[in-house]
């Protein structure tokens, strides 16, 4: 079996752009007719590279993977890994392998008809628990398109929390500093002033109140503090009783969190920038971490990620994998969440459904707060192709 040729898709979301404002997938093709989907989480709109990255998977694909047997991915793994990123760890080189690295995966499971998990060791649940970002819906149950108008509301956010929760979420998130504040640079860290700080705490305990014990709280920072702002806020939110306390600085500096991570009683997550076992070895040697978030879409795809399970196993971390993006990304995720002993709970845009829905052949089983395994052989998703022209950029 050989690889004989990838088409990329660089697509604009459509509104409210849960999960990003562009996807970017790629498609592989062999010579036996068999085809793998994969996904970069990769932030090319913010670098005004969206439209680049089809030619950058056709260059990539011809000179790295082209004739090759995707049943060697591991080895291929590393063949891109040392040639793109010159032997360390890039977020950017790290979502262009993951989207190749999957696709991969999901050819040698339809190859061996059987889903990606199977071939990674097996199964330990079949159920996989999830958590959601607090998005305002509509009378008709529909997701919003902005959260502006209500996430400045405590007593709005604790009522979305609720209704969250009574459709069966067990965890929810939120970022209660919001991820650009009006007058600022878009670059962290930076102080924060009283009333963020009033506000933030406001907003954690109008969830606490409107979920009580029901749910996991899960807070979000997109690391745009500094650590003594992290310090000040979670001395604030500990009474809250939160799940984890996310990016509490930047990601860059892992001794800067490890402090941080000593100083609360909230436990630190974090990695969803982060690429490959160097970076997560550094982070878990420093204690920075209690529960790793490597995104399936940009750490260097399930090769990268289960070889992360496996390090995090080692220092008692848990595993709960960051997802935004589209449904490759989830798809993938899946599998190392049904796979793996440390799992802790996985990222749904909601239910993973919505837009979801309009591009995947079958669609993903949401069930009282968890994902269902199918038995679908490779990922288990598949998308269509004339769904995704619609919106190519």
């Amino acid at each position: 079996m050989k690889l004989v040729k990838v088409t990329a898709y660089s697509i604009r979301t459509p509104k409210p752009n849960y999960g990003g404002y562009y996807w970017y997938f790629v498609r592989l093709e062999t010579d036996t007719g068999l085809v793998g989907w994969g996904e970069a989480a990769i932030l090319f709109s913010l670098y005004g590279l969206a439209k680049g990255f089809e030619s950058l998977v056709e260059g990539i694909f011809n000179k790295y993977l082209m004739n090759q047997d995707p049943i060697n991915r591991d080895m291929l793994n590393k063949l891109m890994y040392a040639g793109l990123s010159s032997q360390h760890p890039d977020y950017f080189v790290g979502g262009l392998i993951s989207a190749f690295d999957v696709a991969m995966w999901d050819i040698c499971g339809k190859h061996f008809g059987v889903p990606v998990c199977d071939l990674l060791g097996g199964r330990y649940r079949s159920r996989i628990r999830t958590y959601t970002y607090l998005y305002d819906l509509d009378a008709d149950g529909g997701l919003t398109e902005s959260a502006s108008t209500w996430s400045n509301n405590p007593k709005r956010v604790g009522e979305v929390a609720a209704m969250m929760v009574d459709q069966g979420f067990t965890g929810v998130k939120l970022d209660p500093l919001h991820y650009t504040i009006p007058g600022r640079l878009p670059i962290g860290p930076w102080e924060l002033r009283m009333d963020e700080y009033d506000r933030a705490e406001r907003t954690i305990g109008a969830i606490r109140d409107a979920v009580g014990d029901r749910a996991d709280i899960l807070i979000g920072t997109h690391g745009q503090i500094t650590p003594s702002v992290s310090r000040r806020l979670a001395k604030r939110l500990e009474k809250f009783d939160p799940l984890w306390l996310e990016e509490p600085c930047p990601p860059e500096n892992f001794e800067e969190m490890a402090r941080i991570a000593a100083s609360t009683s909230i436990p630190i997550a974090t990695g969803e920038r982060l690429a490959y076992i160097h970076d997560f070895q550094k982070l878990f040697a420093a204690g920075a971490c209690h529960f790793a978030q490597p995104d399936l879409g940009s750490c260097g795809g399930i090769t990268a990620a289960k070889q992360i399970a496996g390090l995090a196993e080692a220092h008692y971390v848990l595993m709960a994998p960051h997802v935004w993006g589209g449904p490759i990304i989830t798809a993938a995720a899946m599998q190392i969440a049904v796979n793996i002993p440390n799992f802790l709970i996985l990222e749904s845009i909601y239910k993973s459904r919505g837009f979801f829905d309009e591009i995947v052949r079958e669609p993903f089983i949401w069930e009282n707060g968890d994902l269902l395994l199918t038995e679908r052989p490779g990922i288990g998703i598949e998308l269509v192709e004339d769904k995704l022209d619609k919106y190519r950029i």
